[in-house]
């Protein structure tokens, strides 16, 4: 596993309009349908998503939910409000579910989570039924919305980029 990557600038603030973007990715949308939901248009949701992403040195090729993950560690966009309380995780589902939120590469993931690549689709799908989560994005949501993933400290991880 590589080091994490000391980032020295602050997380910038966003505009209202990329606010409004980023508020959709953690709804789990894509620059597509928030180009219809918003009437802007899709070259324009993409760049928006690129400058969010520079604004919370977010590497270009990380996954969503590595994106949303710093998105709400930032606190640039707010959590939903969960009405059903956390689900009892044990320390390896806490610690994929940190993977999960912190790399993009099934590789890395299963490194950073400490198990084998060969077990990692069965070791997230048990993550996502636990949490009722329907995909890696909204379980990253999740977990943030009951605090399992702890606050931004000021450095990515540089397995993001992966």
């Amino acid at each position: 596993m590589t080091p994490s990557t000391t980032t020295s600038a602050p997380i910038t603030p966003l505009k209202p309009t990329h606010r409004r973007v980023a508020q959709h990715l953690v709804d789990g949308r894509t620059a597509q349908d928030i180009a219809t939901r918003t009437g802007l248009s899709p070259h324009t949701v993409r760049q928006y998503v690129r400058d969010i992403r520079v604004s919370v040195h977010c590497p270009p090729r990380c996954k969503p939910q590595v994106l949303v993950h710093l998105l709400l560690a930032a606190e640039q966009v707010v959590p939903p409000t969960l009405e059903r309380p956390a689900p009892e995780l044990n320390s390896k589902q806490l610690q994929l579910l940190k993977a999960v939120a912190e790399y993009s590469t099934p590789h890395g993931i299963a490194l950073a989570a400490k198990i084998a690549p060969a077990d990692l689709r069965s070791a997230l799908d048990e993550l996502l039924d636990e949490t009722g989560a329907a995909d890696v994005t909204q379980l990253v949501v999740l977990a943030q919305a009951w605090r399992l993933l702890g606050a931004r400290t000021g450095t990515v991880e540089s397995g993001a980029n992966q």
